[in-house]
């Protein structure tokens, strides 16, 4: 079984830290260490310490409000690479896959809302909330799934 190359402080392809040295015959360990990681940063940037500023202009295609949110997504996104640290090159395009699509999935269901002048009340900004969310999580799905296999 092959195992990532170059990792961090945590999970070393072998062995993990706290374990006292026991042998991980599978990358599993590093799989859940990185999506806990993600699941965290993502509440932490999508709920305390996203704005009015980042709500109410995500919806305008290239607005400041809405880069600013994603770019805070990948900063946090980054803390992954202390569990499997990808070369520069892999690392650069995750973050700039994730800015991409963070930035392009909440743009879109910003739009379905606001073009449909949907509310709380509404099935439709339930199914549009769950969508967002949805693709989100996929997309950390990925992530760890490429940081582990590379």
């Amino acid at each position: 079984m092959s195992h990532p190359p170059s990792c961090g402080w945590w999970y070393d392809g072998e062995r993990v830290s706290g374990t006292g040295g026991k042998r991980v015959s599978q990358p599993i360990v590093a799989l859940i260490a990185i999506l806990a990681i993600l699941e965290v940063k993502h509440f932490i940037f999508d709920y305390p310490l996203q704005t009015a500023y980042h709500v109410n202009n995500k919806g305008k295609y290239g607005h400041p409000g809405g880069i600013i949110h994603s770019g805070l997504h990948i900063l946090g996104t980054s803390a992954a690479f202390l569990v499997v640290t990808p070369s520069l090159a892999l690392g650069t395009a995750i973050l700039a896959g994730e800015f991409l699509l963070h930035y392009h999935i909440d743009w879109a269901k910003d739009r379905v809302v606001r073009r449909n002048q949907l509310k709380a009340a509404d099935r439709g900004f339930w199914w549009a909330i769950g969508a967002d969310q949805l693709l989100h999580h996929l997309t950390y799905l990925a992530i760890a799934t490429i940081l582990v296999l590379s």
